[in-house]
């Protein structure tokens, strides 16, 4: 893996790959998304967003609305996510997400970010994962996208839900040989980078298929 540190972003970045992004939440407050759109360093500019948009069976992000529209203009291709909770009715969750968040051609499919437990049993979570994709992907018509971490993918989604895109936070990793090389789009190698036009630390992701692969995973 061919590593390099780029000042600007505070971070090394895996340099093998050539589409870089971020994704945001409201613990990044207000953004300034045009100074987000013109930061480019060494030859590494980014070129999409994933934007939080529901949690549970009820809560909403505050800045989704904002992020989106913004994203938008920004010529940023953008995805929107669900942060999921196992003990919460999985149909709600879904259509909490649909209520929210109308997709345009272009767009990355939709995301369950999946990343904690909350005591579940396996199959309550498996189970509760599935019927969330099966909702949302009969919804928008495109096959929903898993974003989790090492652990999780390998005790509930490897061998359950493996045909599914993954999207995997791994910060350890050197390579990704764990993972399904046929399942893994994106890759989230870091959560301390620097953004400007954005307080505080931002998590970076790569697209780490070959490029035409990308409509892959868009409507």
């Amino acid at each position: 893996m061919d590593w390099r540190y780029v000042r600007a972003f505070g971070i090394r970045l895996p340099m093998r790959y050539g589409i870089h992004g971020i994704d945001v939440s409201r613990h990044n407050d207000r953004i300034n998304w045009k100074d987000v759109r013109q930061m480019e360093a060494e030859g590494v500019r980014l070129q999409f967003v994933f934007v939080k948009a529901t949690e549970g069976a009820t809560m909403s992000d505050k800045h989704f609305d904002k992020n989106w529209r913004e994203a938008k203009k920004s010529n940023l291709r953008r995805g929107a996510y669900h942060f999921y909770h196992p003990t919460r009715d999985p149909i709600k969750q879904a259509k909490n997400f649909i209520r929210r968040v109308e997709l345009s051609s272009g767009d990355f499919a939709p995301v369950v970010d999946f990343e904690v437990t909350n005591g579940q049993s396996d199959e309550t979570i498996i189970e509760g994962l599935r019927l969330w994709l099966q909702t949302i992907e009969a919804h928008y018509n495109v096959r929903p996208i898993i974003y989790t971490n090492g652990n999780l993918y390998k005790r509930y989604i490897k061998g359950n839900l493996d045909d599914y895109p993954l999207w995997i936070a791994d910060y350890s990793t050197k390579h990704l040989r764990a993972y399904d090389p046929d399942q893994l789009y994106l890759w989230q190698h870091s959560q301390n980078g620097w953004v400007k036009g954005i307080k505080g630390q931002v998590d970076f992701n790569v697209f780490v298929m070959d490029e035409n692969r990308m409509q892959e995973i868009c409507l």
